[in-house]
């Protein structure tokens, strides 16, 4: 009996040293990556404006070639809803909105994930010229957890993780526009 005690106090223990930890843990997080691309900048923002193109790019498109997508509005325009849903339980389903765009400069966009997990996050996509024939992407997600979800972020590399992949449907980007 002593030793059942022990192990449910141990327990108790932890989980409220955790839930201590997560009032002290940031909530919020930002993931940022970048690739230089050998092509003209406008050329470049011509292909990523349209979300329809990140089917060819996108890590986490790519990852269900058979999801049900749907798409609302015209395709490169602010408004623009592009809608997914998935059995793979790491593509899930959401959706992701055009919020602006910045002609030749930037895309802004809204995720409203609905499963696996519930949430929002703000992502943009922008351009920068490097040279006449070269192009600099930055993609970026920023997103919260609220407590105490937010323990999420020590006890997962959430922010590698999700970088990795923006590594990956960046990387998949180049090799499509330098063809």
């Amino acid at each position: 009996m002593n030793i059942l005690l022990t192990i449910v106090l141990i327990i108790v223990a932890l989980v409220a040293l955790l839930l201590i930890v997560a009032v002290f843990s940031k909530k919020s997080y930002t993931v940022t990556r970048e690739i230089i691309i050998r092509r003209p900048k406008q050329t470049v923002f011509n292909y990523i404006r349209f979300i329809k193109n990140q089917d060819n790019y996108n890590k986490w498109s790519m990852a269900d070639p058979g999801a049900i997508k749907t798409y609302t509005g015209t395709d490169g325009n602010a408004g623009f809803i592009y809608a997914w849903d998935s059995k793979v339980k790491n593509v899930g389903k959401g959706e992701q909105e055009i919020i602006s765009i910045t002609d030749g400069e930037r895309i802004d966009l809204e995720l409203r994930f609905v499963r696996p997990f519930e949430g929002v996050a703000f992502g943009h996509i922008s351009t920068t010229a490097l040279a006449e024939d070269q192009t600099k992407v930055t993609w970026s997600f920023s997103s919260s957890m609220k407590y105490p979800m937010n323990i999420m972020l020590l006890l997962m590399n959430l922010e590698g993780m999700l970088g990795r992949d923006l590594e990956v449907s960046l990387s998949n980007l180049k090799n499509i526009l330098e063809q």
